[in-house]
């Protein structure tokens, strides 16, 4: 069993993601970024000592594609930061958000090999985890008030690489570029639709969207299912008071 050397910075011990292109990543960043307590991890001859914890693999995704999106653009702006360091101080507390920032900043250094991490996270991670984790990328690229160009093309990559459907980014994306037909993208259709077909969609999407599936991930990540779900409610309701029907 090799030792690395890192606090608990991930709020839990690592599973899937300290294997493979994503752990090469954090392992990497790890070494330069701590030198803390010392916990096993699973080698190609070994296995975990410890039970892995889901919330952590999730927020290592996250950080390593948070950085992948940062990068984008050639800047890492300060309102970018912070965005990711609310989100972790919410999620894993404070001391833990700032050994989490250490190691993002180890990560923006780094060159991700992007496909390769996005097929080993969509490997493991339910469809609806993936759905948030586009949907909080979207929300750092917003954080100074635009979503570059680059920053975009580089998350609807990612959402590509993560099986995530043209009709799902679509309607992520709805909610950061507000349009004429911004509600109807939001529900995944078209507006020329019948109210049937505007009342069955909404349906499908408040199943998909329901903050009960990613509970599991902790309360910050199930806030920003809730506001994905609370936009699809708003935009049924828009819709419904355009066309006059209940």
């Amino acid at each position: 069993m090799a030792k690395i050397k890192f606090g608990k910075w991930l709020g839990g011990t690592l599973g899937w993601a300290f294997g493979g292109p994503l752990g090469g990543v954090l392992g990497f960043a790890l070494g330069s970024a701590f030198d803390a307590a010392s916990v096993t991890v699973k080698t190609e001859k070994g296995a975990y000592t410890q039970t892995p914890n889901h919330a952590g693999d999730f927020a290592a995704s996250l950080l390593v594609l948070s950085a992948a999106v940062m990068k984008s653009d050639g800047r890492t702006l300060k309102s970018e930061l912070e965005y990711v360091k609310k989100f972790l101080v919410l999620q894993f507390g404070e001391a833990h958000a700032q050994q989490q920032i250490l190691m993002l900043k180890e990560i923006l250094n780094q060159e991700i090999p992007l496909r390769d991490v996005c097929l080993q996270i969509k490997h493991f991670m339910p469809h609806s985890e993936r759905i948030q984790i586009v949907h909080y990328l979207f929300g750092i690229s917003q954080a100074d008030g635009h979503v570059h160009e680059l920053e975009l093309q580089t998350i609807q990559t990612i959402a590509n690489y993560l099986g995530v459907s043209h009709a799902d980014f679509n309607s992520l994306k709805a909610m950061y570029f507000k349009d004429t037909e911004s509600d109807y993208k939001i529900l995944e259709i078209d507006k020329t639709a019948t109210d049937e077909e505007v009342k069955k969609a909404y349906r499908k999407m408040a199943v998909k969207f329901h903050p009960d599936k990613v509970a599991a991930l902790g309360e910050e990540v199930q806030k920003a299912a809730k506001e994905k779900f609370q936009h699809v409610q708003k935009a049924y309701e828009n819709i419904k008071k355009q066309r006059g029907f209940s």
